[in-house]
Parts: structure tokens; sequence; C-alpha cells
């Protein structure tokens, strides 16, 4: 049944998919962050160490228990967890296969832009949230749309937005991320797809009972694991392939302006597919315009927005330039040089063998060991994804209860749950690139009233930046 589905729709979502991402999504992430860029003089630049202090400069806030809402550090955890997913391992992936190692360039380009974004979103997220007389916080895009649109096109919007949020990251999006995690760990291990499927049901049926303080008590303590397991990992690859690390930034940067040489088809034709996939996938990997981590942000109890907007920008950086850039380069350090299967681009039989899903533990094996390499990344994307299932679910439940708030959005979070652990059961089941077709849609709907709402509020962005 699923496969004949999948027939049907796969050529309709893809479609729409191309036209979203090469027409739309990429005008709109880029307007955006130049627009903050802009406006806020750089603030990536001039409050990066600020930043820095903020996340890293007292130990105060780890573990740090809440009644209601989460520390600033938690709320961070949270949000990396959401961004810090399959996107950095299987989006990094596909989109050097597609648009060659310059698509990383881009990649850059738009997470540099997106710490500005994010931090306008989480200013925005925390100035707009709305806190109960019982300690309760309900914050998020849906907020500062209402604030920034009056009556009925104002409550539209953040209705569109609430349900494009709830498909794209509660149903489909965990569906990448279960699909992922069951695809790898039956690579490495052997373990059948619905074996994994009832594992995680099981477990995140757990966490999301537990809600807010159990899930925020749960990413504090995985998210830096994740992070430094990965990061040793990656570091240890590129230790053995030190030689060859500047011919991969070269071919980053080479290839970023000239993909013609790499992917074929004529220049125009191969630098739009280069900037589509590093914009696509960026956006799928830090989430910044997305909407989606301003959740988070919204529940940190800070002494100014600034000052979690400062935070924000840190899971941008930690996301792209720190995570997905050591992945890119074992893949281009050990597939793209010389003496890789791809030193002549994603042609041939070799696109038979090599897939956005095992071309990350084709990298690590070609240093670790096929058996290895496989292990250690399945692991890994175990971690990643199953980290931003649990944000992706938290920020689904905060839009269920936005739309449902007049009715009874008790009974509705719960359907909610159901409905999440079900697209997860099926996640592990489908095809991969059905399901990333999907959730790139459903994402790329997601930004448009985000992003009309983002230029709107610049006034109370700027001013709130001023103030500081």
């Amino acid at each position: 049944m699923f496969a004949e589905l999948e027939k049907v729709l796969y050529p309709i979502v893809s479609g729409i998919n191309e036209y979203l991402s090469n027409y739309i999504l990429v005008f709109l992430l880029v307007g955006v962050g130049l627009w903050y860029t802009i406006k806020t003089r750089f603030v990536q630049v001039r409050c990066f160490p600020e930043a820095i202090r903020n996340t890293f400069g007292s130990l105060k806030h780890f573990g740090k228990k809440h009644e209601n809402g989460m520390s600033s550090f938690q709320s961070l955890a949270t949000a990396v967890a959401a961004q810090v997913g399959t996107g950095n391992i299987v989006g990094a992936s596909g989109a050097i296969l597609v648009g060659g190692p310059g698509a990383i360039f881009w990649m850059w380009v738009i997470a540099f832009l997106g710490m500005a974004t994010i931090y306008a979103e989480a200013t925005l997220a925390q100035k707009t949230r709305i806190v109960e007389s019982n300690g309760n916080i309900k914050g998020g895009p849906v907020y500062y749309i209402r604030t920034a649109f009056r009556g009925k096109f104002g409550k539209f919007l953040a209705g569109f937005f609430a349900i494009a949020i709830t498909l794209a990251l509660g149903c489909m999006g965990c569906m990448v991320q279960a699909n992922s995690i069951s695809s790898t760990m039956q690579s490495a291990f052997g373990i059948p797809s619905w074996v994994i499927g009832v594992l995680l049901i099981t477990v995140c049926s757990f966490i999301f009972i537990g809600g807010i303080k159990r899930l925020a008590s749960v990413t504090e303590k995985i998210v830096p694991f994740m992070a430094i397991l990965f990061i040793i990992g990656g570091l240890g690859i590129l230790i053995a392939r030190y030689q060859y690390i500047p011919a991969t930034f070269g071919m980053i940067f080479k290839y970023a302006f000239h993909p013609q040489a790499i992917i074929g088809g004529g220049l125009w034709y191969a630098i739009m597919t280069t900037v589509s996939q590093g914009a696509k996938r960026g956006l799928f990997s830090n989430e910044a315009g997305m909407g989606s981590t301003p959740h988070a942000h919204a529940l940190a109890k800070v002494k100014t927005a600034h000052e979690q907007g400062t935070i924000a920008m840190i899971g941008v950086f930690v996301d792209t330039f720190v995570i997905l850039t050591l992945n890119a380069l074992v893949i281009i350090s050990t597939l793209y040089t010389p003496d890789g299967a791809l030193a002549h681009g994603y042609t041939g039989s070799i696109t038979e063998v090599l897939t956005k899903t095992n071309l990350v533990q084709t990298a690590f094996g070609s240093v670790f060991g096929s058996s290895f390499g496989a292990i250690f990344v399945a692991i890994c994307l175990m971690f990643f994804a199953f980290s931003t299932i649990l944000g992706w679910n938290l920020f689904g439940k905060i839009n269920t209860t936005y739309l449902f708030r007049k009715s009874n959005p008790q009974k509705a979070t719960l359907v909610y749950t159901l409905i999440s652990l079900t697209f997860i059961m099926i996640g592990t089941l489908v095809s991969c690139d059905f399901v990333w077709e999907l959730s790139d849609m459903f994402n790329n709907l997601m930004v448009i009233p985000n992003a009309i709402a983002l230029f709107a509020l610049t006034g109370i962005v700027v001013s709130t930046l001023d103030k500081e």
C-alpha cells in the first residue's frame, strides 16, 4: 500500500518542492538573513563574544530545575537537539551528492545569515510570549505573527504556520528522523526496521508523557554527549587524512562557483543546483528562519530577550560551522580526493552503490574500516535523530495547543502525540527519498508566514538590540 501511494505522490511532491526551494525559499532565507544582518549591524559578528559568554560563561544553568519553562542552557540544548539531526549527516550528504562539494559553501552563507535571523526569532519569541498566572509559558512564531498582524490576516497566517509546523515536524519530520535511524541501524547491525520502530515509539512515549521537564532533562544530557562523540570521530578521520585537508577546502570554494565540473550540465543549471541544495539543506540543518527553534527559546528563563537571542546564535554556529562542516570535511577528504570513490563526481555505476544515507558510513569506513565506520555513524545518527524527534514533538505539541486552545487542548495534544508516534513507526518502513521530499515541502511552507512576520517586526528586534 505504501509503495503504491508513494509512486503516485512522489512526482507531485517533488515538483512542488522544486518550485518552492528554487524560486521562493532561497530568496526568502537569503532576504531575511541579509535584512537582519544589515539592520542589526552584523549582530552575529558584533555580539558573538557576548554570545559565547552567555552560553558557556557560567555553569550555573546546567542541571537547574524549573517548575515551568527551562534554563537558558536547557532551551539551547532543546533547540540544538532539533537542529542537529539528520540534516547534518544525511542532509549534508544529499547536498554534496546532488550539488557537489560547493553546496557546503552555500550552507555556510545561509548559516552566517541565519545567525542574524535566529537572533531575531529568539528575541521576538521572548518579547511576545505569554506567561500565565500559574507560571506556564506560551511562546513561538504564532504569537509574534499575531503581534505583527492583527485581525483575520494575522489569525490566518498564525493558523497556517501552526498547521504546517505540526505536519512538518511532528509528523513528516519525525518520519525523516526515524527513517534515517532505521536504515543506518539496519546497515550497521542488521536489525529489522520494524524492531527499531517499536523501540523508538516505546522510548519516545515515556519522554513525551513526562512533559517539558523530562524532555529538557534528557536533551541537556544527550546534546553535549552526542556532539563530543561525533567531533572526536570526525577529527580522527581528518587527522588520518590531514594531507588532503587543503584540497578539501579548495574543492568547497572552487565548486561553489564552478560546479559544472563536478556535477555536469550547463553553468547556470549547475550553479542553481548547487545554491538550491545548499540553501534547502542548510535550512533543514540549522532551521534559522523556519520558525521551529523559537518555541524552545521562548521557554528560557533569562534576564533579557537580547540575552536569549545571542544564545540562539550559538545553536546555528554549532550546528553548521562545527557539526555539519566536520561531516562535510570527512566526506570530501575521503571520497572526493584523487583516491576517493567520487573523485570524478557522482556519476556512472557509483550511483547504484552510494546514496545520501550510506555516504557518511562509507566515508568513515574508509579510515575506520567498513564495519566500525558503519557502527560509529549509526550510533551518532541515532543520537542526532532521536534528540531531534524529541525537540520537534515539543514544537508540534505547542502549536497543537494553540490550534485547539478554545476547545480541548489537553485532548488534542494527546491525539497529536499518538499520531506522532504512528508517523515515527511509519518512518522506519517507507523509502527515504519520499520521506525527505514530504518533509522538505512542509518545511518550505513553514518559512513563508514566519518570514513575513520577521520582516514586519524588524522595529522590535532593532530596538531591543539598541537598548543593550
